[in-house]
């Protein structure tokens, strides 16, 4: 089904657990810290996603799908780093959450190109990676995080002002 195969099937799986609960994480406490159970769990499917999409090819050989692999593996390897003992609201917990949350949009541009590409069947949405259609997508999704970005900065500012502590995600 879609011509996706059963290790492809697991692939979509465990990235749509990364996924969901990074956006949970964002939309519900604006923040995804890995010192928490749904931050440590974001983390390690993620990097479960992009291990396992190593061994999706469907050229056969490595793609520029990979090197977003490799950044989301830096840019995650980064945000852990950063928010290791950061204290709430401090500049290394905004970087580390920032870090995070573009490790959460970069979730969505092979979701975009893989499920576009596919659906409807017979007759994508989207003829490849190049595709206008799939890069205003993947562009406006861009700006969508953009402007999170900057409202997630005023709330983990906001919650350090007020010397309060949010519940980490």
């Amino acid at each position: 089904m879609l011509g996706i195969t059963p290790f492809g099937w697991f692939h979509t799986a465990i990235s749509l657990v990364s996924l969901f609960g990074g956006l949970y994480a964002l939309l519900r406490y604006h923040d995804i810290r890995y010192a928490t159970p749904l931050g440590k769990t974001y983390t390690w499917f993620t990097v479960a996603t992009c291990i396992t999409s190593f061994f999706l090819m469907r050229t056969g050989k490595l793609s520029e799908a990979h090197g977003l692999t490799v950044l989301t593996l830096v840019v995650l390897g980064a945000a852990v780093l950063l928010g290791r003992g950061a204290a709430s609201g401090s500049w290394r917990h905004v970087a580390a959450s920032l870090a995070f949350t573009l490790t959460v949009y970069f979730h969505f541009i092979p979701g975009f190109t893989e499920t576009l590409t596919r659906v409807p069947v017979g007759a994508p949405l989207v003829s490849g990676p190049q595709d206008p259609l799939l890069q205003k997508l993947v562009g406006a999704t861009l700006l969508v995080f953009l402007a999170g970005m900057a409202l997630q900065v005023r709330a983990l500012r906001k919650a350090r002002g007020d010397g309060l502590q949010r519940a980490p995600a």
